[in-house]
């Protein structure tokens, strides 16, 4: 049985290295077969391939270390607003990046803030749901400014007035403590729900608002309410043209806070 030569042999081995997109090499051995009537086997040249992983240790040996010690660098941290609210804060029903929390933070980005905008909103959410949450957020994103926009679920369901008023207390309190500072967002109820509790639900915003000295948006939906064209179809939710107004509300209950949106 002929076989090759061991000239011919080393003249017949090769492999091909193709340039990738990135800076590592892919090598791509060749596949030879073995004319001893036996099943085929691959043979690598290994030279070319130990060249060229010498090479790639010293590239990344003198590009890896400046990248090193950048990324180990301590980074400064941004400024964080927490908003804690439910559907009206949450974009429900709308594009994503379309509800007035987003545009807040195009606001913001406008204006060169350093401030970085944490949206916490949950639809469906109540003062007892927000209260739960809020010291894992506290204590995870640090806020320096905390917008409090809750209380209207606990009306649609009826809850009891001094356990909503008993939790916005609460999350300011406990917002206070961590060191951030609070502005809380009014809500009112439509007069079916009983002229009393109508009264009674608007005024625990002030309440607290004067009681714990924060800034009080008084009505959240200002300019939107009597509008039927500004909500979607469950007559509830306002819709993507009603943001920009919502937006326009919160920005100016902002007013103390301009100062401090500047800062890092």
């Amino acid at each position: 049985m002929a076989t090759d030569s061991p000239a011919e042999m080393e003249k017949s081995m090769s492999c091909k290295i193709a340039k990738g997109p990135s800076l590592v090499w892919t090598v791509l051995p060749t596949c030879l077969a073995c004319k001893t009537g036996v099943e085929s086997c691959t043979i690598l040249n290994v030279k070319p391939l130990i060249k060229q992983l010498i090479g790639l240790v010293s590239i990344l040996l003198v590009t890896s270390t400046p990248l090193l010690a950048q990324t180990t660098k301590a980074l400064p941290s941004s400024p964080q607003l927490l908003v804690l609210g439910d559907s009206l804060s949450a974009e429900y029903g709308l594009p994503r990046g379309s509800g007035w929390v987003q545009l807040l933070s195009n606001q913001l980005r406008r204006d060169g803030s350093p401030w970085q905008i944490m949206n916490a909103s949950i639809s469906g959410e109540t003062t007892a749901g927000g209260l739960s949450r809020l010291p894992d957020l506290l204590k995870r994103v640090k806020p320096r400014l905390v917008i409090i926009e809750l209380g209207a679920n606990d009306a649609l369901r009826g809850l009891s007035l001094a356990a909503t008023q008993k939790n916005l207390r609460e999350m300011i309190v406990l917002s206070k403590k961590s060191g951030a500072e609070v502005l809380l967002l009014g809500m009112q109820i439509p007069p079916n729900y009983g002229q009393e509790y109508t009264k009674q639900f608007a005024r625990l915003f002030v309440t607290l608002s004067q009681a714990e000295q924060v800034p009080l948006l008084p009505f959240f939906l200002e300019g939107v309410a009597t509008r039927p064209e500004l909500f979607q179809a469950d007559r509830i939710h306002p819709n993507e043209q009603a943001q920009p107004i919502m937006f326009g509300n919160v920005w100016k209950a902002l007013e103390p806070f301009r100062e401090l949106l500047k800062t890092n």
